[in-house]
């Protein structure tokens, strides 16, 4: 029998879960393990000054396996870090990661940190977590990637830190060096106004670039991605039968994200294209070598883009709908219910919290949008929009079909109020709304209705759409449908507090490539 390009014979694969094809896979390349993890060594930072830390074994998709043998190693003065990017930890106040890559193997990552960028005289070692694609899995051929990150605990809440990164030959606080360095702010201690933007459906180029430079001039606290991050798997069907994968695409997004993320917490969820078959059972041990976010989610999900945050008085929930999906179905159920019952359990807990007003939840799948590619998705709609409405959530944020699309007011999949531009909306006795932010880069949809959007209104009664169900896609007409914009843009919000018992705010913009205001509305609800 032939293999096939992808690795696994496409009528084998049909009648194969995802943890068998990765078990096929497994066997054929067995000559070389597909990551190999390390250990990492926490530090914390009080002032900019180290204090010394814990050794703790790192997260890893699969089990460790030897580090590269010193022979792969190079003169570390020849390679330099890139690709930076930040998360934050469980919580923003205190914890953030950095994270790198290195385009060959070194020898001693570190990270420097401090207050002033002239005291940097403590540094701690990192973490590797190197990633091998063999030859035959998609265009990238035998290729290795070299992913570094520190994570960083008892920090000061609304302290700007600067931090330089390096290994054994190239240190940043070297004076020839210190244009590399860069620097993140924790999360203030109490509510104070702060901006954070979104955006889903990246992948590499122009467009992708163009809104990155936008979003840094919004100086926002940080910034979410709502799935579908490089397309290094440009299929998206989660399989290792997926054609044209790419592993070096990777390289170019981190790339390309650098001048923002370097400097901006840059918190993903995961989309289908994120699914990428071929180095674990769940399709994100290439994720979990990349980033490093929060461990807060549910335990049993095997869902590592599962996790929340506070942030001043927003809770921020990142969910996976790879995991009720019917349309794209690789990952279908593979929480076994956990997804859900954590979600229940943060949104309960958020709703009860005194320093809590805002509950956004973002996620890839969307739950209301009428393009036709996608259109909605029914299992989130059957799973998470009930909760979403019994727990008053103010703001869910997706991705998938890549135009921006804004919903009204919505509760029991009907229209309780209707939401114009510059509209209010109240969550605690209205219903939610959804915005779908999904034209970050990749190349654009389509809508069946025309484009109705700020200073260009064209207001229709209903729209032709479907939502995918288990059994297939359902045909439906819509009058939810009320922002329609068919080109490059992504979400800006901008939260106020207020004094207990006052409106406090969520101004809400959606801003095109062009920086052009396509939308903006409010979402209101009393201080806590």
């Amino acid at each position: 029998m032939d293999i096939p390009r992808m690795g696994v014979p496409e009528k084998l694969a049909e009648r194969m879960s995802m943890a068998e094809r990765h078990e096929y896979l497994r066997s054929r390349f067995s000559r070389r393990t597909l990551i190999r993890g390390g250990a990492v060594t926490l530090g914390t930072v009080a002032g900019g000054a180290f204090v010394p830390g814990a050794v703790t074994p790192a997260a890893a998709a699969t089990p460790a396996a030897p580090a590269p043998r010193s022979t792969e190693h190079v003169d570390g003065a020849l390679a330099a870090p890139f690709g930076r990017h930040l998360a934050w930890g469980n919580d923003p106040r205190t914890e953030v990661t950095v994270s790198w890559q290195v385009p060959v193997a070194v020898q001693r990552p570190f990270i420097r940190i401090g207050a002033h960028p002239w005291d940097l005289s403590r540094k701690i070692e990192a973490e590797v977590r190197a990633l091998h694609t063999p030859a035959g899995v998609g265009a990238s051929g035998d290729h290795t990637q070299y992913y570094v990150h520190a994570r960083l605990s008892r920090l000061r809440p609304g302290q700007t830190y600067y931090y330089g990164v390096g290994h054994q030959g190239f240190d940043p606080a070297e004076p020839h060096l210190l244009g590399t360095l860069g620097t993140f702010t924790t999360a203030p201690a109490h509510k104070a106004p702060f901006t954070f933007t979104a955006f889903g459906d990246e992948g590499v180029g122009y467009h992708g670039l163009a809104n990155n430079a936008l979003i840094l001039g919004q100086n926002p606290a940080f910034h979410l991605h709502a799935g579908d991050i490089a397309y290094g798997d440009p299929a998206g069907a989660g399989k290792t039968t997926d054609t044209g994968f790419d592993s070096r695409t990777w390289d170019q997004f981190l790339h390309q994200t650098e001048s923002v993320a370097k400097q901006i917490p840059w918190m993903p969820a995961y989309g289908n294209h994120d699914m990428e078959a071929w180095y674990s059972p769940n399709g994100y041990g290439g994720e979990e070598a990349r980033w490093s976010l929060p461990d807060n989610g549910p335990d049993a999900a095997n869902l590592p883009g599962v996790y929340s945050f506070v942030y001043g008085n927003t809770a921020v929930i990142s969910l996976d709908a790879n995991d009720i999906s019917y349309e794209i179905p690789a990952n279908l159920g593979i929480s076994g219910g956990t997804q859900t019952t954590w979600l229940e359990a943060q949104l309960k807990k958020f709703r009860a919290a005194r320093d809590v007003d805002f509950v956004v939840v973002f996620f890839h799948h969307c739950a209301y949008c009428t393009s036709t590619a996608h259109a909605s998705e029914g299992g989130v709609r059957q799973e998470w929009v009930p909760l979403f409405e019994k727990y008053t959530v103010d703001l869910v944020i997706n991705g998938h079909n890549h135009q921006y699309e804004r919903t009204d007011v919505i509760k029991g999949d009907t229209v309780t109020k209707k939401l114009p531009v510059g509209g209010t909306a109240y969550p605690e006795t209205e219903g939610v709304v959804y915005v779908t932010a999904g034209a970050a880069g990749r190349s654009l949809y389509a809508f069946t209705a025309p484009d109705t959007y700020e200073g260009h209104e064209n207001e229709v009664e209903s729209v032709s759409s479907f939502v995918n169900l288990k059994d297939g896609k359902k045909p439906e007409t819509v009058a939810w449908s009320r922002v329609r914009y068919l080109d490059y843009s992504f979400l800006r919000v901008d939260v106020t507090p207020a004094p207990r018992g006052r409106h406090t705010t969520l101004t809400v913009s959606g801003i095109a490539e062009t920086g052009e205001r396509i939308d903006h509305f409010t979402v209101a609800r009393r201080a806590k």
